[in-house]
């Protein structure tokens, strides 16, 4: 018995001892004189990164790290990517740093009415090689082809949304991230909705991407979607502006009556029916607007100059509109 007892002793203070040894070693700072940015690779186990800590001075001792690691459970739960750590930083932080996956992301907000274009330059501002390579991806049919997009390029389906994306990740993967979101969007009910109305998938969403650079209001949507589903069924061509300078110029930009006349697949001022493909990136409002027009016989809008439109029936109205509208302008 007092043998069990003197064991149970030892056994206490060894305990005491390890634990008053690791608390102090969770509490000392690391062992770096400038801030260190660390890379743990995919599959990395867990005595293979704290050789890499070693390595690059974050840690002293691979074994008690190895073993507080066991502790916390980091084992399982390390995340790949770029790790910043700063100089006053504690063991204990990096611990902390390792459970809570606390990678380098960038943060790219990708908004509704974006083309390629500004998502190219979106892109850049992580890796200056991402600005042409994304051209290059874009019109990849094989890669197209893995993504399900039965489109002339990936205009229209990187969906708008704020992505934060781990530094070192290729672009496929961030596009393929974007992508992602836009089938998790555009989901079995909307397939199924432009099924029924006899449409594909790639006409809804040029339809949208028209919609969303045309309306300011999101009330108007599906109103403008009217217009536009009125005039293909009559077969009138489209005339929507932003069409007319895809690929050649910025909308913001404006545009000009020889815009107009540029002989371009997508401008449907010349070319009747929808353009091949999106013309920039629409959202889910834009998307529903293209799937359920409003029910309405309009054929024509124009900008009243505040964001919103003035609609009409006929073209003799839609001029008289239009000659009201500039006559207040001059007032």
């Amino acid at each position: 018995m007092r043998l069990w007892k003197a064991v149970g002793i030892v056994f206490l203070i060894y305990f005491l001892f390890l634990t008053l040894y690791v608390t102090i070693e969770l509490t000392k700072p690391i062992n770096i004189s400038e801030d260190t940015e660390v890379y743990i690779p995919k599959g990395a186990s867990f005595s293979y990164i704290a050789k890499i800590f070693k390595e690059k001075g974050i840690i002293r001792n691979e074994t008690v790290f190895i073993i507080i690691g066991r502790i916390y459970g980091i084992e399982r739960k390390a995340r790949a990517g770029y790790y910043l750590f700063k100089k006053e930083m504690t063991v204990l932080d990096v611990i902390k740093k390792l459970l809570e996956g606390k990678i380098t992301e960038y943060t790219v907000t990708i908004i509704e009415g974006d083309s390629l274009y500004e998502i190219a330059n979106k892109l850049g501002s992580i890796n200056s090689d991402f600005k042409n390579q994304l051209f290059t991806l874009a019109y990849d049919r094989d890669f197209l082809n893995s993504l399900k997009i039965e489109a002339p390029s990936l205009e229209g389906y990187l969906f708008p949304d704020t992505y934060n994306i781990p530094k070192g990740l290729e672009l496929e993967e961030i596009v393929k991230l974007m992508v992602k979101r836009f089938w998790e969007v555009y989901d079995s009910k909307l397939i199924e909705k432009t099924k029924k109305i006899g449409w594909t998938i790639n006409e809804v969403v040029t339809l949208a991407s028209i919609i969303e650079k045309e309306a300011k209001l999101d009330e108007e949507k599906p109103l403008i979607s009217a217009v536009y589903h009125n005039r293909l069924k009559i077969g009138m061509p489209l005339q929507a502006d932003p069409t007319a300078i895809y690929g050649i110029k910025r909308y913001k930009d404006g545009v000009t009556k020889k815009d107009l006349k540029n002989k371009s697949p997508y401008n449907t001022y010349l070319v009747k029916g929808l353009p091949p493909g999106p013309i920039a990136s629409p959202g889910l409002k834009s998307i529903l607007a293209a799937l359920s027009p409003a029910k309405v016989s309009y054929l024509y809008f124009v900008s009243r100059g505040d964001g919103s439109h003035e609609f009409s029936v006929d073209y003799k109205k839609h001029v008289s509109v239009i000659n009201q509208l500039k006559g207040n302008k001059l007032d």
